[in-house]
This record gives C-alpha cells, sequence and structure tokens, in this order.
C-alpha cells in the first residue's frame, strides 16, 4: 500500500514547476497552450497504445479462441475511424497554433492585464532596455533614469515593454513566470510585451549557451506593487553611480558571477550605442554604415569599410582605411611590336563589379 500511496503523489509532482506555475498573463495563455496542445495529442496516442497492446494480447499464440481470419483486407468502418479521427485532431491542433501564435506574438502590445481585466485605455508601459552581456544581464531604464546589473523589477498588473539585444554573442532572455524566451543577438533588437500578476522573486537566465560563464548567466526579477517598486526605483538612484560610455566598456568586460549592482544618471543615448555597436566613438555605427550603403557605399576605398566581430563585437574603422589596398584597375594585353621591336601594350579595363 505504502508504494501505491506515494505513486498516487506523482501527479503533484509538477505543481512547483514555474512552466507549469506562471505569475504572468502571457506565461499562463503559453502554459494553456501547452496544456491544450498536450491533451489534444493524448487523444490520438492513448488509444493508439492501449488497441496494440489489446491486440497482441488476444491475438497471442496461446489463444486458442481468437477467431483467424487471413483473408481479411478492409473495412469502411475502420478505414473511417482510423483517418478522421487523426485528422480532427490536426485541424484542431493547427487552429489552436495559428489562433495562439498570433495572439501571443511578442511583438504585439498588450491587450489585456490577464483573463479577466482589459487593459485600460491610456495605461503607460515600463519601458525596459535589456543587453545581454559576457556573462552577465543589464537592465536600463530609460524613462526613470536607472540601470541594474543581475536585477530586474517591475510593478504587478503593469505592461512591461522590453527592448533586447546583447553586445557580442548570441544569448536568449528567459523569465519562465513571466512569458516565453526571446533571443538577444548583437547589433539587433528584438521585442517582447509582458506583464506580471503577482507579487514575487523569480528567476531569469539565458536559455542560450554563450560560453564559460553561460551557467551562472542568471538574474533575480522582482514582483513588486507599486510602492516597493518606487522604493526600489529610489534606492537604485541612491546607491546608484553614474553610468556612461566609459563605464559601460568596462562592465562589458566578460566575468562571471558578477553582484548586482545599481546606476543613477544613465546616458539616455547609451542603448542606441550598444545597438549599433558602437559605444566606443572611435568606431562607426552599424545604422552609419548602412546608411553609407544605402546611398551608394564609399566607393573603393569603402570596401574595407567592414564591421569587424572582435571579442567585444567591436565594429570596423569609421573612416576609410589609408593608404587604400590596391585592386586591379585594368590587364595589360600584347598588340604586337612596336618600333624597335618594343612591344606594344592595350590597357583593356576590368568590368566594374570586378575588385581582385
Amino acid at each position: 500500500m505504502k508504494p501505491l500511496a506515494i505513486g498516487s503523489l506523482l501527479p503533484l509532482a509538477g505543481c512547483n514547476m514555474v512552466v507549469l506555475a506562471p505569475s504572468g498573463d502571457i506565461a499562463v495563455q503559453q502554459r494553456n497552450l501547452i496544456a491544450i496542445s498536450t491533451v489534444l495529442m493524448l487523444l490520438i496516442i492513448v488509444p493508439v497504445i492501449a488497441l496494440t497492446l489489446f491486440f497482441a494480447w488476444k491475438y497471442r499464440q496461446s489463444n486458442t479462441a481468437a477467431i483467424y481470419e487471413p483473408d481479411w483486407h478492409h473495412s469502411t468502418k475502420l478505414e473511417l475511424i482510423i483517418w478522421s479521427a487523426p485528422l480532427a485532431i490536426i485541424i484542431a491542433l493547427g487552429a489552436v497554433t495559428w489562433i495562439s501564435t498570433h495572439r501571443l506574438d511578442p511583438y504585439r502590445p498588450l491587450d489585456r492585464i490577464d483573463a479577466s481585466r482589459p487593459l485600460p485605455a491610456n495605461t503607460k508601459p515600463l519601458n525596459v532596455e535589456v543587453v545581454a552581456l559576457d556573462w552577465k544581464w543589464l537592465f536600463l531604464y530609460p524613462d526613470l533614469g536607472i540601470a541594474t546589473v543581475n536585477e530586474l523589477a517591475a510593478p504587478i498588473d503593469t505592461p512591461i515593454d522590453f527592448k533586447i539585444t546583447a553586445s557580442s554573442i548570441m544569448n536568449s532572455f528567459f523569465v519562465p513566470a513571466l512569458a516565453g524566451q526571446i533571443y538577444a543577438m548583437p547589433g539587433m533588437e528584438t521585442k517582447l510585451h509582458a506583464v506580471i500578476n503577482h507579487v514575487g522573486e523569480y528567476q531569469g537566465f539565458s536559455a542560450n549557451y554563450s560560453g564559460a560563464g553561460f551557467s551562472n548567466m542568471r538574474f533575480r526579477f522582482h514582483g513588486l506593487n507599486q510602492a516597493d517598486f518606487d522604493a526600489w526605483v529610489q534606492k537604485a538612484r541612491a546607491q546608484g553611480s553614474s553610468f556612461g560610455r566609459a563605464e559601460y566598456l568596462k562592465l562589458e568586460q566578460p566575468s562571471e558571477k558578477e553582484p548586482v549592482r545599481y546606476f543613477s544618471h544613465v546616458d539616455p543615448q547609451l542603448y542606441d550605442a550598444i545597438l549599433n555597436m558602437c559605444v566606443d566613438q572611435s568606431k562607426m555605427c552599424v545604422n552609419e554604415m548602412m546608411r553609407i550603403d544605402a546611398n551608394g557605399g564609399g566607393g573603393r576605398e569603402g570596401i574595407n569599410n567592414v564591421v569587424r566581430l572582435a571579442n567585444k563585437g567591436n565594429p570596423g574603422s569609421k573612416t576609410p582605411e589609408r593608404p587604400a589596398k590596391p585592386f586591379v584597375a585594368a590587364l595589360c594585353t600584347p598588340t604586337g611590336t612596336g618600333p624597335g621591336g618594343s612591344v606594344e601594350t592595350v590597357a583593356t579595363p576590368l568590368p566594374k563589379t570586378r575588385i581582385d
């Protein structure tokens, strides 16, 4: 009886799994999608397994009473059941997936706080800019003028608009209690709209392997009521130091198990510089390089204007290299002999698309 009693507790083993017991509306909807999809698939899997075991038992060699019909080959009823049931499940799964994919699009602004509360008109979201570093997380609050390392906080029932990028290597921003994971990539920006509905302390981490310090690339996410969030902001302002380009370049160096840090007086242009990979002002910004290319490029010297992803993802030179690298402008081919037996040549220009 004791093993049976212990076995009966097995279904409760997942009660503390954050993916199945989330605290944010987006994560709740994703949990529901997982549950619905699993149940729909089990409607096919369970009968198939059960019938397989049943037929293996019924038509075992020792069961001489089983009816043997070696010439049987077709049943319209069985064909209808075998094909219509899976088809119906596939249609249902497709419909659920299509609807959920659009409703839970991370780029789609929220339209509700939770299942029973729509988002009030003119609600101002909390804007957070996320930067994945080696191997730590930087969070910038542009509207509040603060920044934090390895700690994130937000008031409950308030929409959060995340802008996400990385400094040098691809990572993945993931708070299971809040919403699904979103990739963070250098030189690119991804987005996430989410809301936390319950007060608590949650764990966030990178869900994408990114090197030696990956396993310690974790942070704390605090869901707070408005009064506690305001107090947290004041603490960050009081304890924090100024944070600009020079401070960022120091923080950007690879390190592990960074303690929580607060910064105030944050450079308002810092995130754009990080996104465009030009915090070091001697480097060309990616958006500037794209503008030059869109306007026709920088001429033949411009072929050396490239982004070089070094250890820290720093881009290439801000100006074309000098002197410009040599290139072939024409080929000289002999055409005959001139006076005195000299060989005359004719310059044959190469097509403009050729650079050797």
